[in-house]
């Protein structure tokens, strides 16, 4: 960089913009890709200001000790923190951090001004090192490397309370800057320039995401922790904020938002053979439907509240992922089956043609069933044996509630009935309150309606 005139400086930087390669600049100017990168993000955060002939700025102690803060403390990248002071090279930074390090953690100000010849001519001397030397040396850094070790602790520590008492002072000049001139306000709280604004900007950006912080956090909770960052955009997109998905999840991130995880554990099974009639599969895994009451599916799962079983046995429209009905039982009985049935005829009178998929469960294979679901002129279909993806829609609902309210949460119920009343809570969620992003930030019962409102 340093070998660069002003004029080709922006002369890179708009060949760049015009969509000339960084190869090609690279090549022309005889500088490296990476010196081409750092030139024009300079100018992009900068200005042409920033480029400047002559000797290189001169950066104060408090100046350089902050900006090393930045990388060892917060763990800034060096490059970030270069473009953004407005180095006109990274490697200054670097330098500088070497020099911090060689003078154990301090920094030392250079004084302006030529250096003696005297301290040129020791720096060229060169001492020739015996065998002894060499494992002196060895020693004294094997000790350098612990006292590094605890100082840097230590150092961890100050600079975070150092922080703190910053914050404080910058806050404290910030509502005085209405009355006093902000150099007044600098010289008698002894913080230096650039640390007021480093402190200003960076409160800046936690101000401007504020509000938005709170409304993530709203809903994440008001969920349950069951809104992962795709959801939650929906559902900030339905509340009329529009914020991109990246940022959403970023912030979800810093404040450590992570929705409940999926976990597998070993399924109900109510097959018991061929014991009655085993009808043909119609559905072969689609489970897309143009319309409510196209297709639905049923099943039985079962939830083990410390050796006590209750059974769901629900209903679910293929049409925006509906639960029609279901039903709570101690027993995975025939009478479960026959009331949740019931239930959802009792609100859907249209069933004609509709088609009703299971897997191959005993309940399912009954006579009862099946003459029932004949009177409702009703299509039976079946998984085939031991094809559970054949009834992946119900698969993927009861991995959903299972993980959402019940996978370690069980401490949370102290007994069946208070799992049933969850149970019920949960499913009345899912159907008016839990957004899709397949239906477009809709819940299930609006994304039916919706469709119902237009067929009548």
């Amino acid at each position: 960089m340093a070998k660069l005139t002003n004029e080709q400086k922006i002369e890179i930087y708009e060949r760049r913009l015009k969509g000339e390669s960084l190869k090609s600049l690279s090549y022309n100017f005889n500088i490296s890709i990476h010196n081409v990168q750092y030139l024009i993000r300079l100018i992009d955060k900068h200005g042409y200001s920033i480029i400047r002939s002559g000797k290189n700025q001169y950066y104060s102690k408090e100046f350089k000790e902050l900006t090393l803060n930045r990388i060892l403390i917060n763990k800034e990248s060096i490059n970030s923190v270069a473009v953004d002071i407005g180095l006109s090279s990274d490697g200054i930074l670097h330098s500088w951090i070497k020099k911090f390090k060689e003078n154990c953690y301090n920094v030392i100000e250079n004084k302006r001004g030529r250096k003696s010849k005297t301290m040129t001519k020791i720096k060229k001397s060169k001492k020739i090192l015996t065998k002894e030397d060499k494992i002196k040396d060895l020693e004294r850094e094997i000790l350098y490397l612990k006292a590094e070790n605890e100082y840097l602790k230590k150092l961890n520590a100050l600079v975070q309370k150092r922080e703190q008492q910053n914050k404080k002072g910058v806050g404290i000049i910030t509502e005085l800057r209405a009355k006093y001139p902000l150099k007044l306000l600098l010289e008698i709280s002894d913080i230096a320039r650039a640390t007021y604004y480093f402190y200003i900007n960076k409160q800046d950006k936690d101000l401007k995401n504020q509000d938005i912080i709170e409304k993530i956090k709203e809903i994440f909770y008001a969920n349950k922790k069951r809104y992962g960052y795709r959801r939650i955009t929906l559902e900030l997109k339905n509340q009329g904020i529009n914020i991109n998905h990246k940022k959403v999840l970023r912030l979800m991130n810093k404040l450590n938002l992570q929705s409940i995880t999926h976990k597998r554990k070993r399924k109900y099974s109510s097959y018991q053979g061929t014991i009655g009639k085993i009808a043909d599969n119609h559905i072969k895994r689609n489970f897309e439907a143009n319309r409510p009451n196209e297709k639905w599916f049923t099943d039985v799962t079962e939830f083990n509240l410390r050796g006590s079983e209750l059974y769901l046995s629900p209903i679910l429209d293929a049409y925006g992922r509906y639960i029609v009905s279901y039903n709570l039982s101690l027993s995975p009985n025939l009478n479960q089956i026959i009331d949740m049935l019931e239930r959802a005829f009792s609100v859907n009178t249209d069933v004609n043609n509709l088609t009703l998929h299971s897997d191959q469960g005993w309940q399912y294979q009954h006579s009862f069933y099946s003459k029932r679901l004949e009177e409702k002129n009703i299509i039976q279909s079946m998984s085939r044996k031991g094809n559970s993806l054949d009834n992946g829609l119900m698969e993927s609902f009861f991995g959903i509630i299972k993980t959402e309210m019940f996978y370690g949460q069980e401490k949370n119920y102290r007994n069946i009935e208070e799992l049933k009343l969850a149970i019920e809570e949960y499913i009345d969620y899912y159907n008016n309150k839990r957004i899709k992003v397949k239906l477009k930030g809709l819940t299930p019962a609006s994304y039916r309606n919706q469709s119902l409102l237009i067929n009548n």
